[in-house]
């Protein structure tokens, strides 16, 4: 990578003491270090995560951490003989850790982590200690009010009930954070609801820990649906498939077991269970769980199919490519996961934020409890319950957990649609994409050459004459060859191709071979200068395809031509729509190629696109993105991820095309379109403009709602219950409002075009 990339892509806050681009902290490849993955059962808030941190990074011998809130995971990089140490710090912060993976321990027995994951939801003794604790405030308050007492021990009673059936969690958290020095929200809670029934607000301290036991228990089941998100990915692969033994006989057998090379049947119906090449049938295969596109796919023996797609017709047999853990759609999923761990820009500015934003609260609150009663003579009690509300609003939980629930959101709904986005960074960025330069060949174009035109030269059957030609094409490995056989075939003609003896091929010419005795010649312009046939109309006829983007190809005999055929890359049937999109957008798209002008131009007029920069050598295209950045300040690459790699690489955001089956694509791309419709692209960029919208909006949402409970609680017009409550609508709003964007591209993407 350059070091303009680099300096993009560091996320400092994300992977403490990781200094390596991002996609090598994700991966934990830094050198010499060993990498241990657990699941933190318990780590459902930011509050959790700060107080793993401040344990954590402080201990020697660890090289850097990096936390996935949402599948409630942290890895560690470390220089320690064992992970004993870490996971006595975890459990001493009862966290409920798990090992999930360890590289410097043997490989767990199979099916021993796969039930780390399914720990999610609410208990049902969980249930039942809350609704026991909403009844025992709920009485308290009764009873206080038709009393009039509100530390008589029958509210005293049903209080402590609420607390110790609903709070205990809470109050051994805060324990834990006082002993850590942690300003985190169990403590302050905690404070808050001692507070209380110390000043003989009993009924009041009952309410409040209800009411944070029962936001934690909705927030938690909210996130939930952040997670599903990404276990609908992985629930894609079926757990079986059925294999063909030594014998040639069929059984069924775990998915994760069948080998590089096994043949697979898969019927109509069934979900394709890992990647192959297709060995015998026909069928047409749902690929959008991979690729995103909208209208099935026709497969045919030689093509290629991936885990988790649907097979719709036919029943088909196919050799296995590659095993469960490394198929298309696992390393799908695993990009996902370790871009979900990467904090985009807002996320690192709320962070930095919420670790002032504790403390000054928390200095203001220990004011207002303080200074009235000392200096102004007030009295205490009212001005310590104002603090203690204060206190509770001081949480920043719905502020810090906005921005992962919405980047999550969007990385799914994206990766739903085939665009795999590699980190949050170029997700919330993409809106800022003022340029798209664009590679021709295998991106705007299909990289696949095909016949447009046929002219007959000679008197008599045209058909006859293709067929000549494709009789001298088919002994020919040339693209433009392979283009004149398929040509033919299309045609349907029930008869064969002929019979070529004494075939020759001229190198940088064409080929030449002789059909009924009769010798022909299949080759280019200079091929026909050089036999002396090429007259004033042949050139023009010549010039005009050429001035077109096309090579023309010339079947002739020694003494004449006979047939023109026009061979072209054609044009993806979705670029033009796709770079009027990009326009539309105010993104100007540019074309860099290593074609020659006309054909550069020729393309470049067809879909629209006004910059097309020809003859170009990978260095003169890195150049090129050097121009546009300077131009205009954030540029997008598009191309297939391998000979464009220098270009991806220097460009703010680079997209790879086509980019299922292909590693070296899903490596280097920063953002890679599973399929060749360059209509995603400006989806991506749609998609990234949302999620900023609704990030913006999910900031406004949490800080103006805190902002209007202090001015409240300064006047004293807010009670511990009403913050407690604002902040669990604060969190639950901006959860949902970021769990929008899971359905975002189902209204505004690729897959409602055909």
């Amino acid at each position: 990578m350059t070091e303009h990339r680099e300096t993009q892509d560091q996320a400092p806050d994300a992977l403490v003491g990781c200094r390596s681009h991002e996609a090598g902290c994700a991966s934990g490849t830094e050198i010499g270090a060993a990498r241990a993955v657990f699941l933190i059962q318990k780590m459902d808030c930011p509050t959790e995560e700060k107080l793993i941190r401040d344990r954590l990074e402080g201990m020697p011998g660890i090289d850097g951490l990096q936390f996935n809130l949402i599948q409630r995971e942290l890895t560690v990089l470390h220089r320690l003989p064992s992970i004993d140490g870490i996971m006595a710090t975890l459990k001493a912060l009862d966290m409920g850790p798990a090992v999930k993976s360890d590289s410097l321990a043997a490989a767990a027995p199979d099916g021993e982590h796969a039930a780390l994951v399914a720990d999610y939801g609410i208990p049902r003794r969980k249930w039942l200690l809350m609704t026991v604790s909403g009844l025992a405030a709920m009485g308290a308050e009764i009873v206080a009010w038709t009393s009039g007492q509100e530390s008589s021990w029958p509210v005293i009673a049903l209080a402590l009930l609420a607390i110790f059936s609903g709070g205990l969690d809470t109050l051994k958290k805060g324990w834990i954070a006082l002993t850590n020095f942690a300003l985190n929200m169990n403590f302050l809670m905690s404070l808050a609801v001692i507070g209380a029934a110390i000043i003989g607000q009993w009924p009041e301290a009952a309410v409040v820990i209800f009411l944070f036991g029962l936001a934690e228990m909705i927030e938690a089941l909210s996130l939930d649906r952040a997670r599903n998100a990404i276990k609908g990915l992985m629930a894609m692969t079926p757990d079986l498939a059925t294999v063909q033994g030594d014998d040639g006989g069929w059984r069924e057998m775990a998915a994760k077991r069948v080998a590089l090379g096994a043949v697979v049947r898969v019927k109509p119906g069934e979900r394709i269970p890992l990647d192959g090449t297709v060995l015998a049938g026909q069928t047409t295969v749902n690929q959008a769980p991979i690729t995103g596109e909208s209208m099935p796919v026709t497969k045919q023996p030689g093509d290629s199919v991936f885990a988790g797609t649907i097979n719709e017709r036919g029943a088909f047999d196919y050799r296995v490519t590659a095993t469960q853990d490394h198929s298309t759609l696992a390393r799908i999923i695993a990009t996902v996961q370790e871009a979900q761990g990467q904090r985009a820009p807002t996320q690192r500015f709320v962070d930095r934020f919420a670790r002032y934003y504790i403390p000054a609260v928390v200095v203001l609150a220990i004011g207002v409890a303080v200074i009235p009663p000392l200096l102004g003579g007030a009295p205490f009690q009212p001005w310590f319950y104002k603090a203690l509300v204060l206190l509770v609003i001081a949480c920043p939980c719905a502020l810090v957990i906005s921005t992962p629930v919405t980047v999550v959101s969007g990385l799914a709904a994206a990766a739903k649609h085939g665009i795999l986005i590699k980190g949050g960074v170029y997700l919330e960025q993409g809106r800022k994409l003022k340029a798209l330069a664009l590679d021709k060949t295998g991106t705007i174009t299909s990289g696949k050459p095909a016949v447009t035109d046929m002219l007959a030269l000679a008197a008599g059957d045209g058909t006859q004459l293709l067929r000549q030609a494709a009789s001298l094409a088919h002994r020919s490995d040339h693209p433009v060859s392979t283009a004149v056989v398929a040509y033919w075939k299309a045609q349907a003609v029930a008869d064969p191709l002929m019979e070529v003896t004494g075939f020759e091929a001229l190198t940088g010419r064409g080929v030449k071979g002789a059909i009924d005795g009769a010798t022909f010649y299949l080759g280019n312009h200079r091929l026909v200068h050089e036999l002396g046939i090429c007259d004033a109309g042949l050139e023009s006829k010549l010039d005009t395809f050429e001035r077109q983007g096309k090579t023309a190809v010339v079947l002739c005999s020694a003494a004449a031509p006979l047939l023109i055929l026009a061979v072209a890359d054609t044009i993806r049937d979705t670029s033009v729509d796709a770079i009027q999109r990009l326009q539309q957008m105010g993104v100007e798209a540019v074309m860099l190629t290593g074609d020659n002008p006309h054909t550069a131009q020729a393309i470049a007029a067809k879909v629209g696109i006004g910059d097309a920069r020809c003859d170009l050598l990978p260095e003169d295209k890195l150049t090129a993105i050097d121009e546009l950045i300077a131009k205009h300040g954030y540029v997008g690459m598009a191309g297939d991820g391998i000979n464009d790699a220098p270009a991806l690489a220097k460009a703010n955001i680079g997209f790879a095309m086509g980019a299922a089956g292909t590693d070296t694509a899903l490596e280097t791309a920063d953002v890679a379109l599973m399929d060749d419709d360059l209509r995603k692209i400006p989806d991506f960029i749609l998609l990234s403009r949302k999620t900023h919208a609704v990030l913006m909006q999910n900031i406004t949402l949490a800080l103006g709602i805190k902002v209007v409970f202090l001015v409240l609680a300064l006047t004293g017009q807010a009670t511990l219950w009403m913050a407690v409550f604002a902040d669990m609508g604060a969190s639950l709003l901006v959860v949902f409002n970021g769990l929008r964007l899971i359905r975002a591209l189902n209204h505004y993407g690729v897959t409602q075009r055909t």
